[in-house]
């Protein structure tokens, strides 16, 4: 039989919607407060946002009769003309109070700027009471408590408390990242997790979020084009992570997964950071959209959009993006061909856009030296850096290794050998990692060799950083790392596995950092060990630009002789070619 479902319930339902945990209940406070024109916003979690959380911003307020209103489905200030084209806020569903109050317990109290005196509304699983006069300060705090006690088969989708304060880190981070005139603060348990100061300086916000060493492997970039505007930094191809998760692309203020953009920036990388690299570009672009082509109300998460001309897009950024990195010197795959985009301006005056939920661009550039210097044109010996010593007397009689014997080092990468009938050009970098990954998975299970660092490594890290990689202390030390916490934002490495004792220790860390982060919280390091190793493996092998001895080419030419999975580096690429002598002499028409 058909009915009505009462309004609690069809509350709860729209919660599953917007309110998946607490960090997505507090971006939807964030972007409430940022609408309400606050120029500082704090929030504070208990056990990740579990048990308590609060936002607090000193915007405009809310009056007695919109505090009570607020709480209401679909209540919202921010379609004045009712037109779901033209929307200029953050939020404008009407949804999240309502939606977050119908499964915890909630608190509003607010004070617009022109009133002596403030209010407060209680609404405790959808049962909301009357507001009543309260002391409180110039804008609005939302107090939430034991979030989904309402609905308790929703408490054990909840993960682990160092989860859910990573999770609202990373909110905090994307909503601060766009809005730099505004300042951000996050405390968990009365330890400041985050501390952004307001800033019209758009890099130094950016920097703030990102790292400072952001700013070294950074360059701007600007353009407009028919009404679409973007602005925003991009990391160089050799400055990458191990995952995407520092690619941050915003639409209109808001932050955004959608797979146009995401395509456009592998399109704009793609041949500078070679084919199958397991490296993901840093990058925080800012893209802003006419309302009437961007539709923002895809999903209740307002996550993801919707392009009137997808293609457009994706050519502004390609472009954009590919000619700054061409401009500094960085070697792209062929001519760039922007077609109809040709006429894009590189550099205009970037000004505010209209509505204010997207703020603060103007002035974003200030004079800052380059992040990377334009090259000289090398000389033709510079660019080739050949790399010739004669090779050890062999007797005619004896037969050639199956790879051959070195002759010669390529630009700083590539070995050139000699074998019986044909020439081969092998990859240092991908051969050595392939040797080195195998080896590693061979001693799995068995106390690794370690090599104990004279003067500790220390490496600053995010606190939650610090602590991910901490709380997995004993596995790490089963496989050869000692790492330990050196202060709240910093890690001392003591310990390192010994094949491994040339790798890039910081990068290195790094990677793992950032691999743990895509595991659950379960789930054990020695069930990841092949993506470990993998990783490791990258960082701990010779590199392409090291320069080696005939002696050091050679062995490393008997090392692959003898395993049998060396012809692959582990990204499934070739670690050597072959030239059949034949085939060579038919190119030179000898046969």
């Amino acid at each position: 039989m058909l009915r009505l479902l009462p309004q609690t319930l069809i509350n709860q339902i729209a919660a599953g919607e917007v309110v998946e945990r607490p960090a997505s209940a507090i971006k939807e406070l964030i972007e409430n407060a940022i609408d309400a024109e606050a120029n500082r916003i704090d929030i504070r979690i208990h056990q990740g946002g579990k048990t308590y959380f609060s936002v607090t911003d000193n915007g405009k307020g809310m009056t007695k009769d919109e505090l009570a209103l607020a709480v209401e489905r679909h209540a919202t200030s921010k379609l004045p003309d009712d037109n779901l084209v033209n929307i200029t806020f953050l939020g404008f569903r009407g949804e999240a109070l309502p939606s977050i109050a119908s499964v915890a317990k909630m608190k509003i109290t607010s004070r617009p700027q022109e009133t002596p005196s403030g209010w407060m509304i209680e609404v405790d699983a959808g049962h909301k009471k009357d507001p009543v006069p309260a002391p409180a300060t110039y804008g609005t705090t939302v107090e939430v408590r034991d979030l989904f006690y309402a609905t308790p088969a929703r408490l054990k989708f909840l993960k682990s408390e160092q989860s859910e304060q990573m999770a609202v880190r990373e909110v905090v981070d994307k909503l601060a990242m766009c809005y730099p005139n505004i300042s951000f603060s996050l405390e968990n348990e009365n330890k400041k997790l985050i501390s952004y100061p307001a800033t019209e300086n758009l890099f130094d916000r950016v920097s703030m979020v990102i790292g400072h060493e952001f700013k070294d492997n950074a360059l701007p970039v600007q353009s407009e084009y028919e009404g679409i505007k973007l602005a925003g930094f991009v990391g160089l191809p050799t400055y990458t992570r191990a995952t995407s998760t520092e690619q941050y692309l915003y639409v209109n203020g808001r932050c955004v997964k959608d797979k146009v953009l995401l395509g456009a920036v592998r399109g704009a990388y793609q041949g500078l950071m070679g084919h199958g690299s397991d490296g993901h570009p840093v990058l925080a672009l800012f893209l802003s959209v006419p309302c009437d082509q961007v539709d923002v109300n895809v999903s209740p998460a307002k996550t993801e959009v919707r392009f009137a001309d997808a293609g457009r897009i994706r050519g502004l950024l390609v472009a954009s993006i590919r000619n700054v990195l061409a401009e500094h010197g960085q070697k792209t795959a062929s001519t760039l061909n922007i077609g109809p985009l040709g006429s894009a301006e590189q550099k205009p005056t970037y000004t505010q856009p209209a509505h204010p939920s997207f703020r603060s661009y103007h002035s974003i550039y200030p004079s800052y030296p380059s992040a990377q210097p334009k090259q000289e044109a090398l000389s033709l010996s510079d660019s080739y850096s050949v790399k010739v010593e004669k090779p050890a007397e062999t007797a005619p009689e004896q037969k050639l290794p199956p790879l051959g014997l070195a002759k010669a080092q390529i630009h700083k990468t590539y070995i050139v050998s000699q074998a019986e009938d044909a020439i081969l050009i092998v990859d240092q970098h991908a051969a050595h990692e392939r040797l080195t990954y195998e080896k590693m998975m061979q001693n799995m299970g068995e106390k690794p060799q370690t090599q104990l660092l004279l003067v500790p490594e220390i490496i600053d890290l995010k606190p939650e950083e610090v602590s991910l990689l901490t709380s997995r202390t004993e596995e790490l030390k089963e496989m050869g790392w000692i790492v330990e916490a050196f202060g709240s934002d910093c890690v001392a490495v003591r310990e390192l596995p010994a094949l491994l004792d040339k790798a890039d220790i910081k990068q290195t860390i790094q990677d793992l950092v950032d691999t743990l982060k895509t595991f659950e919280d379960t789930v054990l390091l020695k069930d990841k060990m092949k993506d470990i190793c993998a990783r490791m493996a990258c960082h701990g092998s010779v590199r392409a630009g090291r320069v080696l001895t005939i002696d050091e080419m050679n062995a490393l030419l008997r090392q692959m002789e003898a395993c049998g999975t060396s012809g692959q580096c582990i990204h499934g690429r070739p670690t050597y070619i072959t030239l059949k002598l034949d085939d060579i002499e038919k190119m030179f028409g000898r046969k």
